[in-house]
């Protein structure tokens, strides 16, 4: 089991029902992890929480 799969992950309300194109996150504290939901063997991008804030918008 990598570290990874310890993970809290959720995708976003704007995800559809069909499950495709999605990412999902997991929010630590000092980084936020991001990750394909079609394939979760991937490595996840690690960003800030400023670079994600960046990215959202807020």
């Amino acid at each position: 089991m990598s570290t990874t799969d310890k993970l809290a992950w959720f995708k976003s309300s704007y995800s559809g029902s069909e499950g495709d194109n999605c990412i999902e996150v997991s929010l630590r504290p000092g980084a936020i992890h991001i990750r394909d939901s079609k394939d979760k063997r991937m490595r996840p991008l690690t960003v800030t929480p400023e670079a994600w804030a960046m990215f959202v918008g807020k």
